[in-house]
């Protein structure tokens, strides 16, 4: 094996996560059985510890987080072990929830051209052009829970905000950050992240008047 076949850890959670929530989320608007069950299990387990609902074990695979991180290297540490598999846990579980009932997929990889971090799905829950002092008090408690546990159950209020609006998340990305999240100074990262994110939404731009048609360029 090459060196080029190791990746990092937060790698590795994000590729874990994308992974699963896109097999489930392709059978799910599928109707397969098989993926329409996992979810029904999934979201039951949204804003709950991993410890809290053993029935979840075996649904998601984070066997790739145990590999090390180096060629002869050691496996990842203990409690960063810990952390990799809450991490992945909390989002894909609150995939589950935000994809129940929808008929396309909530889960969308962020792209440059059609952003999907938590920030700005937040913003796009807001009129264009103004505030809601409500939901921005939402991301704003999220981002200073005092613990994991604690940050699951205030991201599961957004999530029903996100499912009941359709709009879609990128779960991976947020897999990651809640690892990072973790971290040592990492709530500081992640809250900068969630807040670029916010600033950085566009709304959609109205269509340009149709210069052949001069009612339409009247308008």
């Amino acid at each position: 094996m090459t060196a080029a076949a190791f990746v990092s850890l937060p790698d590795r959670i994000r590729g874990i996560t994308a992974e699963t929530v896109g097999d489930l989320q392709r059978g799910y608007l599928a109707d397969q059985a098989h993926a329409v069950a996992a979810l029904a299990r999934l979201r039951r387990g949204a804003g709950k510890q991993i410890q809290q609902v053993p029935d979840l074990w075996g649904l998601i695979d984070t066997g790739p987080l145990h590999t090390p991180v180096q060629e002869g290297g050691r496996p990842p540490r203990e409690e960063d072990l810990t952390r990799a598999e809450d991490a992945v846990h909390v989002a894909v579980t609150l995939w589950a929830l935000h994809q129940q009932s929808r008929g396309t997929g909530m889960h969308q990889p962020h792209r440059t051209e059609a952003p999907a971090g938590l920030g700005g799905a937040v913003r796009r829950l807001m009129p264009a052009g103004d505030i809601d002092e409500t939901v921005l008090k939402r991301l704003v408690r999220a981002g200073h829970a005092p613990d994991l546990p604690a940050l699951a159950v205030r991201l599961r209020e957004i999530v029903l905000l996100l499912r009941r609006a359709d709009i879609t998340l990128d779960y991976a990305l947020l897999a990651e950050q809640l690892y990072r999240w973790q971290q040592p100074g990492g709530r500081d990262t992640v809250r900068r992240a969630w807040a670029r994110s916010f600033h950085a939404h566009r709304p959609p731009r109205p269509p340009a008047a149709d210069a052949g048609n001069p009612a339409a360029a009247a308008l």
